[in-house]
């Protein structure tokens, strides 16, 4: 099952225009869906022969060659993709950072741009219905479980949907909040959710420089429903979170983890934040964190990935 996250990008840069790196690059394709890896990375060695400068070629022998146990030869050719793709719109930097030949750090906005546009014609049912995603309902019963125990209700004038999508937490949160804006990097995620009618703004951009743009204590909720697992560093997002929070305003946010410290990049191409990491982070932040629960927001091969949820409150 092909998760959101590990998706081929459209072929990028094959330069020199050569039909025959194009058909050996098409037949190398082939070859490594039906699992020839050994003959799929030999044409494609001869494609980038005739086209260097082939970024897809350069990352798909990357994948094969890690498929195949070569750690240092994918790690060659993911830093040959990257660097004929300074955008790195395949995502080249995050195989690095698994293999571990680079340190954790942030997520091509490119790479993110490319990776939702391609999926948002089937969004929806790729992570609904094939991953089982869950993560707006398990915000929803956080927050009504939050604001229960401090005695307020549920109820939001203006809510920031960080990283929209389609609307999926902006449709769980309907009744619940009178105005929402959306902040999606993909523009045609964002055309989805404006087909909704639930968003009153919407906004195409980076989700931490859209909440910079935000007036102070100017949004009662703010809702980040499997977004933060496109984020290494959590403290950013966070501080901003909570400058434009009105005093008694509610984050509330899933992410993935582990078992070990700090944040790593999964098997799926995300991050995953330790609960350690996610409670210093909150605290770090000047934020008050309500609720941490081990819960899982999808699957992935059909068994639930370890997540949590998180709700947090400015004083």
């Amino acid at each position: 099952m092909t998760s959101i996250g590990s998706a081929m990008p459209p072929r990028l840069f094959l330069s020199s225009g050569d039909l025959v790196a194009d058909r050996r690059f098409e037949f190398a394709r082939d070859l490594q869906l039906k699992g020839d890896l050994a003959a799929a990375a030999e044409l494609l060695e001869q494609a980038i022969e005739l086209a260097p400068n082939f970024v897809s070629a350069w990352f798909t022998l990357g994948e094969i060659r890690e498929k195949l146990g070569q750690r240092e030869a994918a790690i060659a050719a993911f830093r040959s993709a990257r660097a004929d793709d300074p955008e790195d719109r395949h995502g080249a930097s995050l195989h690095l950072m698994r293999l571990g030949a680079e340190q954790v750090s942030a997520m091509p906005e490119a790479y993110v741009q490319v990776l939702f546009d391609q999926y948002a014609p089937r969004f929806e049912s790729a992570l609904v219905g094939d991953l089982g995603y869950r993560g707006p309902a398990l915000l929803l019963k956080a927050v009504l479980w939050v604001r229960a125990v401090a005695r307020k209700p549920a109820l939001f004038k203006r809510a920031i949907d960080l990283g929209c999508g389609t609307g999926l937490a902006a449709a769980a949160f309907a009744r619940n909040v009178d105005r929402f804006l959306g902040i999606d990097l993909s523009p045609r995620m964002i055309e989805k959710a404006r087909s909704t009618g639930l968003y009153a703004e919407l906004e195409v951009g980076d989700m931490l420089k859209g909440l910079r743009s935000k007036p102070d204590a100017s949004a009662e909720l703010i809702l980040a429903a499997d977004a933060m697992v496109y984020v290494a560093d959590l403290m950013p997002v966070l501080a901003e979170a909570k400058r434009v929070l009105v005093s008694g305003g509610v984050l509330a946010f899933t992410t993935e983890t582990h078992d070990g410290e700090g944040v790593i990049i999964g098997e799926g191409l995300r991050y995953a934040h330790s609960a350690d990491y996610v409670r210093a982070s909150v605290e770090a932040a000047g934020l008050n964190l309500s609720q941490l629960e081990d819960r899982s927001a999808r699957n992935e091969e059909n068994v639930p990935a370890p997540g949590l949820v998180a709700v947090a409150t400015k004083t």
